[in-house]
C-alpha cells in the first residue's frame, strides 16, 4: 500500500526574480503592442501626416514657439490606437479563459499589471522621438528663429502615455472588452467638441489646448503655462497607472505612496496652470505693443532702419532683400528713399486676441509682422511701395486712384512670378476684377481697370516697364491719376473695366 504525503510547494524565488520577471513580461508586451495593427496604422498615418506637413504650415519660416505646440494634436490618434491596444492586452487571459493557468506563475496579477504599464510608456517613448524629430526638422531649417519649450514638446509623448494607462485602469475596473472602444468613443468626443473651445482656465483642463489664432508672438510673451501643464498630465497618467495596480492587487506601501504623489502632481499643476497671466506678463505685453521701440533692438542696412525684436534678427536680411528690390523699381527720390521698417505685433491679448494694426502715419515707416514666407513676402512688397508712393503708410491705405497701379507694379515686378503673388497678394486670390490688396495694416483698393493695366504691364518685358515707370515717375504717383492715363503713360491699351473705388 502507497501512502501519499502532500507537501506544500515552496517557490524558488530568489531575490530579483520578481524584477526580471516583470522586465520580460514587460518586453513581451512591448513588442506586441507595438505590432498590432491599430497601433501600426496609427504611428504610420502619424508619422505619414508629420512628414506630409513638413514646412508647409511656415513656408520655410518657422517660428519655433509655433512649432513646439504645433506638435501635440497629432499623436492624440496614436494615443487612442495605445489605449485601446493596451485594453485589449490587459483583458487578454479574462477574454482567453487563462487566468487561471496565469495564477500559478511568479507574477502576480499586480505585477502583470505593472508590465502592461511600461508598454504603454515605451509606446510614449515612440512618440517622443517622434515629436524631437519633427521639432529638430523645422529647428534645422534655414529660416528658423524662436525658442522651442520642451514642456510643450512633452505634450504629446504625455498625451500617448495618459491614453494606455486609462485604457490599463478600465481593464482593471471594467471587465468588458466594450470598455475599450467605448473610452475611445468618449475621448472622441472630448477631443471634438472640448478641446480649446472653452475660455478661461477651464480649458487647461484638456490634454491639448489649441489657441484660438495663428498669432506669432516673442517667446517670452506667450503667457502659456507648459510646464503646469505637463506636471498636470503626468499626473493623471501615474494616477491611472496606479489606481490600475491597485485594482489589480497590489497595495503595497510603495504604491499607495505613489498614487498620492500622482495626486499631489495632479493638482499643483492643475491648479498652478489656471493663475492666469501674471502682473509682469501684462507689463511686458503692453509695452511690446504700444512701445515696442523700448525693447527692439535696430540694425541699419544700405541706409534704411530695421528695428526688430530680438529673436527675429535672422530676418533682418529677408526684408532688406524685399526692400532694395521695390526701391529698384522706383523712379525720383523714391529710388534712393531711406526707410523705417518696424516689427509690430499686438500682444496685449496674449495668442487669444486677433486685432489688426493700424497704419503708421510717421513718414517713410513701414510695418512688419512676425510672420514671414508665402503670401507674407508680396504682402510686405506692398507695404513697401505704398509707403514709397504715399509717403506713410497711414497715406497708401487712402489711395483711390491710378497711383494704385504704380504700388503694384512696384511690389510685384520684381517678383519670379508676378501673376502668382498677385494671386497670394489679393483677399479673394483673384487676379481679374476689383479686390483688396493685403498688407500687414490696413489693405488697399484695385479696381477692375487698375488690375487690368497692371496684368498688361506683368506680361511685358521687366526693362522695358521698369524704364517707362521711371521716366514718368512723377505724374504716377500724383494723386487723382486715373488707371486710362496711367495706362497710356506706360505704353498699354486702355483698360475697359470699372475704375470706381469704393465709397
Amino acid at each position: 500500500m502507497t501512502t501519499l504525503v502532500e507537501r506544500p510547494v515552496v517557490s524558488d524565488v530568489r531575490p530579483g526574480s520578481s524584477a526580471a520577471a516583470v522586465a520580460a513580461l514587460a518586453l513581451f508586451e512591448t513588442r506586441r503592442l507595438l505590432t498590432r495593427l491599430p497601433v501600426v496604422i496609427a504611428f504610420l498615418v502619424y508619422i505619414g501626416w508629420t512628414v506630409w506637413q513638413g514646412g508647409k504650415a511656415w513656408d520655410g519660416y518657422p517660428a519655433l514657439q509655433d512649432v513646439d505646440r504645433a506638435t501635440q494634436s497629432a499623436p492624440m490618434l496614436v494615443g487612442l490606437a495605445v489605449l485601446l491596444s493596451v485594453n485589449r492586452a490587459a483583458l487578454r487571459s479574462r477574454r482567453h479563459g487563462t487566468e487561471h493557468h496565469l495564477s500559478v506563475l511568479v507574477l502576480p496579477p499586480w505585477r502583470r499589471t505593472v508590465a502592461h504599464a511600461l508598454s504603454a510608456g515605451a509606446a510614449a517613448l515612440l512618440t517622443a522621438v517622434c515629436v524631437a524629430a519633427e521639432f529638430g526638422r523645422e529647428a534645422l531649417r534655414p529660416g528658423a528663429i524662436g525658442h522651442g519649450s520642451v514642456a510643450e514638446l512633452l505634450v504629446g509623448p504625455l498625451i500617448v502615455l495618459l491614453s494606455g494607462l486609462v485604457g490599463l485602469l478600465m481593464a482593471g475596473l471594467v471587465r468588458s472588452a466594450l470598455a475599450g472602444p467605448l473610452t475611445v468613443v468618449f475621448f472622441l468626443f472630448l477631443t471634438l467638441f472640448g478641446t480649446g473651445t472653452s475660455d478661461g482656465w477651464s480649458r487647461w483642463l484638456m490634454p491639448v489646448v489649441v489657441e484660438p489664432t495663428a498669432n506669432t508672438l516673442p517667446s517670452d510673451l506667450l503667457g502659456r503655462p507648459a510646464v503646469w501643464h505637463a506636471l498636470y498630465l503626468a499626473g493623471l497618467a501615474l494616477c491611472a497607472g496606479l489606481v490600475a495596480v491597485l485594482a489589480a492587487g497590489g497595495r503595497k506601501p510603495v504604491v499607495m505612496a505613489g498614487v498620492a504623489g500622482a495626486v499631489a502632481m495632479t493638482l499643483v499643476g492643475g491648479v498652478a496652470q489656471a493663475g492666469g497671466d501674471s502682473p509682469g506678463l501684462v507689463k511686458a505685453r503692453e509695452r511690446a505693443t504700444v512701445n515696442p521701440d523700448q525693447v527692439q533692438t535696430c540694425v541699419r542696412r544700405d541706409g534704411s532702419t530695421y528695428c526688430v525684436f530680438p529673436e527675429w534678427g535672422p530676418r533682418v536680411a529677408d526684408w532688406a532683400g524685399v526692400v532694395d528690390r521695390v526701391r529698384s523699381l522706383a523712379g525720383g527720390s523714391a529710388h534712393e528713399q531711406k526707410v523705417v521698417v518696424r516689427q509690430r505685433i499686438e500682444a496685449r491679448y496674449g495668442l487669444s486676441g486677433d486685432a489688426a494694426l493700424m497704419p503708421l502715419e510717421r513718414p517713410h515707416e513701414v510695418t512688419v509682422g512676425t510672420r514671414w514666407g508665402g503670401n507674407r513676402v508680396p504682402e510686405f512688397s506692398a507695404a513697401v511701395a505704398g509707403v514709397l508712393v504715399a509717403g506713410n503708410e497711414k497715406a497708401s491705405t487712402s489711395i483711390c486712384d491710378g497711383r494704385m497701379v504704380t504700388v503694384m507694379w512696384l511690389a510685384l515686378g520684381g517678383e519670379s512670378d508676378p501673376m502668382a503673388a498677385l494671386r497670394r497678394v489679393r483677399l479673394n486670390d483673384s487676379v481679374t476684377g476689383s479686390d483688396f490688396v493685403l498688407q500687414p495694416t490696413d489693405g488697399m483698393y484695385m479696381t477692375a481697370a487698375q488690375t487690368e493695366v497692371l496684368r498688361e504691364l506683368l506680361d511685358r518685358p521687366r526693362g522695358e516697364v521698369t524704364a517707362r515707370v521711371k521716366s514718368h515717375w512723377a505724374e504716377l504717383t500724383e494723386p487723382k491719376l486715373t488707371a486710362a492715363r496711367a495706362a497710356a503713360l506706360l505704353g498699354v491699351k486702355a483698360p475697359e473695366g470699372d475704375d470706381k473705388c469704393l465709397d
